[in-house]
């Protein structure tokens, strides 16, 4: 579903991007960085990723910019969920924030500014980037 959806989408839009336009996939860090027991999502958020640089690179010259975000744990219910399937739930969040470099999760309204961010005029010239959080 991560993949096809996201295919799907593209399939159905960029014929009718005429004047040209954004689209931001939302791919993964656990698209660059596998995790075990994270097979099929490492997968299916690698071909996000890849399926974007492509397609960014063939539509390029139709003026359709195409970008990927990367967004590593960000404090979302379904993080939190998986917290919760461990053990010792928050001991498991705890570890999470310690590999994190600004030693905190993330939060949905930082990836909002990112994908506003891409979708403004300001990077014109950003065509097939990924943007990683940390």
């Amino acid at each position: 579903m991560n993949f096809l959806s996201v295919f799907y989408l593209c399939q159905q839009v960029i014929p009718k991007m005429h004047q040209g336009g954004v689209i931001i996939n939302t791919a993964s860090e656990l698209a660059i960085v596998a995790q075990p027991l994270y097979t099929a999502y490492c997968a299916s958020k690698g071909a996000v990723l890849s399926f974007t640089r492509s397609l960014a690179l063939e539509y390029a010259q139709s003026n359709i910019r195409i970008n990927a975000l990367c967004p590593g744990p960000i404090d979302t219910p379904m993080l939190q969920q998986e917290f919760n399937l461990d053990s010792d739930p928050i001991k498991a969040q705890e570890q999470g924030i310690a590999t994190m470099p600004i030693g905190r999760l993330g939060k949905p309204e930082e990836i909002a500014q990112v994908a506003l961010f891409l979708a403004s005029e300001a990077p014109a010239l950003m065509q097939s980037s990924l943007h990683q959080n940390p």
